[in-house]
């Protein structure tokens, strides 16, 4: 089972909130979840993010995957693993991007 850590719409239309959960990658966005870990608040000034970080932690070992903006709200609460995750990634795609560079560079070269 494919576990992600995401968003969850709630709130009256043009005033919303999130709740931070864990669910099936499979589910609906507002439907089925696992756990509710956190909230977020994105209209209050400022705004406002309240996730249990021990809880984050705990399915972040498990293996749930983060989707982008809930990795940014983990950074922000003080989930440390989370930047060393982000900063190798960012450094994977960077070398993976000169790679593909370098191998169009020789292919347009051959002809």
């Amino acid at each position: 089972m494919a576990v992600k850590i995401r968003l969850m719409r709630m709130g009256m239309k043009k005033a919303p909130y999130y709740r931070v959960v864990v669910a099936d990658s499979h589910s609906p966005r507002d439907g089925r979840f696992i756990e509710n870990i956190g909230i977020y608040h994105p209209n209050n000034e400022p705004s406002r993010i309240e996730i249990d970080v021990d809880k984050a932690r705990a399915w972040l070992a498990k293996g749930a995957q983060p989707t982008e903006t809930v990795t940014k709200l983990l950074v922000i609460s003080g989930v440390e693993e989370l930047a060393g995750r982000k900063q190798a990634a960012k450094q994977e795609r960077a070398k993976r991007a000169a790679h593909r560079a370098k191998v169009a560079g020789k292919r347009s070269g051959k002809s």
